[in-house]
C-alpha cells in the first residue's frame, strides 16, 4: 500500500486539511492506495502554478522542451516494473498490458518532443500592398488533462505530452482509481527536470470529481480541457466547457466493429480479432465489440475463434503471467452478467465462457445476436462479445454504422480495394483495413466521431488542438487609407 502525494508548484503535497481517499484492489479488497483528495482550493492553488509558470514556459525554445521530454521518456521506461506493480494492485491488469502502456507512453513522450520543432505557421497572401500577414500557432495557456484508468500510462501521458511540448503548462488530474499508477508519470517529468509549476498533479475522492473540474475549468488561465472516458462523463465535461466557453478534447466510448468478409484470411483475422477483443479483458476505448461475420464463413470463423479464445490465461496478475487479468470491478461483472442473461433469453448462443462470480471474467462470445438484443447497443467494457451474422457487404456495413459510437472499427477481407471501399464506409474516427481495432501510435490523428467524442490527439493534429491560431500582420510600406 502506498502514501502519495500530489504536486503543486514542483512541491509535493497533501490535499487541504489531510484529507485522502482509498483506492482498493478489485480482486481482493485490500488497500491498494491512499492518496489525498484535492479541494477547490487545492485546484485553484494548481491551476495559479500552472498560469505563473506558463509566463516563463511559453516563451523557453523547442530546444529545451525536446531534451525534457526526451529524459522524461527514459525515466518512464526505467519504472517499468513500477508500473506493472501499480496497475497490478490497482486495476487488477496484466503485467502484459503494462508493459506494453509503458512501451507505447514513452514513445507518445519522444513524439512530442519531436513536434516542438514542428509547430509552422504560414505567409497568407494579402490584398493589402506591402502587408506580411501570417498564421501563427502559439501556445494556449494552461491545459486540464483529465485521464482514466483503463490504458492509464499511455492515456495519463497523451493528456499533456502534447500540451507540454506546444508550450502549455498543464495540471493532470489522476483517476481515482489508479492515483499511483498517474504518480508515476509525474514522477518521471519530475525526474527529467520539468521546471516548478509546468506539471501540476491532483487527485480527488470520487465524490469530488465533479466541484473540482468545475473550478479548475472556471479558472481564466485554463485555456484547454482534455478528457478521456465514458461519454456520460464527457458529455457533462462539455456542457462545463461550454458555460466557460473553454475548448475541449474528448475521447470516449466505443463499440468498435470488426467486419469479417466473406473472402477474410480467417486465420489472420481470428488473430487480430482475438487481440482486439480481449486485450486488458476488454477494458479499452477501441476494443472490438461487435463481430460483424459474413453469413458465408461464420461457421468456421466462430469455431476457430472459440478455440482461440478458450485458451487464453486468465488468472490474479499479481500470480503471474496472464492475458486476462481482473476488471476494474463487480460492477463490470454484473453489467456484462446482465447482457448475458439478456442474449440468451432473447436466441443468441453461448459459444464460450459466461456469467462470472467475481473479477476475473473469462474470454465469452455470444454467437446469432440481433438488434433486440442490449449487447448489440450497449458497450460491455469487459471480456463479453457479440457476434452477429449478416448477408453480404451492405448489410455489414449498416451493422458496423448501427449504434451511437464511432471510434475505431476493422474491416478483414482479401480483396484490398473491396475492404477499402468498405473501411471508407464506416462511421469512425479510425479504420484498420486486416489490422484489430485496438492500435495506436503516438504521431497518428486519434478520436472519434457520434458519441465517440470531438477533437484529435496525437501528431500535427493534437498541435492544432493545443495551440491558438493567431492572424498576425506587418506593414512594410505606407498604406493608403480611405479618409
Amino acid at each position: 500500500m502506498s502514501d502519495l502525494s500530489m504536486l503543486i508548484n514542483g512541491l509535493a503535497v497533501t490535499a487541504q486539511h489531510g484529507a485522502a481517499f482509498e483506492r482498493r484492489n478489485p480482486l481482493d479488497g485490500s488497500v491498494a492506495t491512499r492518496a489525498p483528495a484535492a479541494s477547490v482550493a487545492d485546484a485553484t492553488m494548481a491551476a495559479d502554478a500552472a498560469a505563473a509558470a506558463f509566463k516563463t514556459w511559453g516563451q523557453t525554445g523547442p530546444g529545451a522542451r525536446r531534451a525534457l521530454l526526451l529524459k522524461a521518456a527514459d525515466a518512464l521506461e526505467a519504472k517499468a516494473a513500477q508500473f506493472a506493480e501499480a496497475m497490478a494492485a490497482e486495476t487488477g491488469a496484466s503485467a502484459l498490458w503494462a508493459g506494453f502502456n509503458v512501451h507505447l507512453a514513452a514513445d507518445m513522450l519522444r513524439e512530442a518532443a519531436a513536434l516542438t520543432t514542428q509547430i509552422s505557421g504560414e505567409v497568407i497572401p494579402s490584398d493589402v500592398p506591402g502587408s506580411l500577414a501570417m498564421g501563427l500557432r502559439q501556445p494556449a495557456g494552461v491545459v486540464l488533462g483529465i485521464a482514466p484508468w483503463n490504458a492509464p500510462v499511455i492515456l495519463g501521458v497523451r493528456a499533456i505530452a502534447t500540451p507540454l511540448a506546444c508550450g502549455n503548462t498543464v495540471i493532470l488530474k489522476g483517476s481515482e482509481n489508479c492515483p499511483r499508477t498517474h504518480q508515476l508519470i509525474i514522477e518521471s517529468l519530475q525526474d527529467a527536470g520539468f521546471p516548478a509549476g509546468v506539471v501540476n498533479y491532483l487527485t480527488n475522492a470520487p465524490a469530488d470529481a465533479g466541484t473540482l473540474v468545475e473550478a479548475i475549468v472556471a479558472h481564466p488561465a485554463v485555456r484547454r480541457v482534455n478528457f478521456t472516458g465514458s461519454t456520460r462523463v464527457g458529455k457533462l465535461i462539455a456542457q462545463t466547457c461550454a458555460k466557460h466557453l473553454k475548448p475541449a478534447v474528448l475521447e470516449l466510448g466505443g463499440k468498435a466493429p470488426f467486419i469479417v468478409l466473406d473472402d477474410a484470411d480467417l486465420d489472420a483475422a481470428v488473430a487480430a480479432c482475438a487481440f482486439g477483443a480481449f486485450a486488458n479483458s476488454g477494458q479499452i476505448c477501441m476494443s472490438t465489440e461487435r463481430i460483424v461475420v459474413d453469413a458465408k464463413v461464420a461457421d468456421d470463423f466462430v469455431a476457430k475463434f472459440a478455440a482461440k479464445a478458450k485458451s487464453l490465461p486468465l488468472g490474479d496478475p499479481r500470480k503471474g503471467p496472464v492475458v486476462l487479468g481482473s476488471v476494474i470491478g463487480m460492477g463490470t461483472v454484473e453489467h456484462c452478467n446482465a447482457l448475458i442473461d439478456d442474449a440468451l433469453a432473447k436466441g443468441a448462443k453461448l459459444v464460450c465462457g459466461g456469467k462470472a462470480e467475481n473479477t476475473l471474467m473469462p474470454a465469452t462470445l455470444l454467437d446469432r445476436v440481433t438488434g433486440a438484443m442490449r449487447i448489440y447497443h450497449e458497450e460491455t467494457f469487459g471480456p463479453v462479445k457479440a457476434i452477429v451474422r449478416v448477408d453480404g457487404v451492405e448489410a455489414a456495413v449498416e451493422c458496423a454504422n448501427d449504434n451511437e459510437f464511432g471510434l475505431s472499427a476493422a474491416v478483414f477481407g482479401r480483396d484490398i480495394a473491396r475492404a477499402f471501399e468498405v473501411a471508407k464506409r464506416i462511421d469512425s474516427g479510425i479504420c484498420h483495413v486486416n489490422g484489430p481495432t485496438v492500435h495506436d501510435e503516438a504521431q497518428m490523428p486519434f478520436g472519434g466521431v457520434k458519441g465517440s467524442g470531438l477533437g484529435r490527439f496525437g501528431g500535427k493534429a493534437g498541435v492544432a488542438e493545443f495551440t491558438e491560431l493567431r492572424w498576425v500582420t506587418v506593414q512594410t510600406t505606407g498604406r493608403q487609407y480611405p479618409f
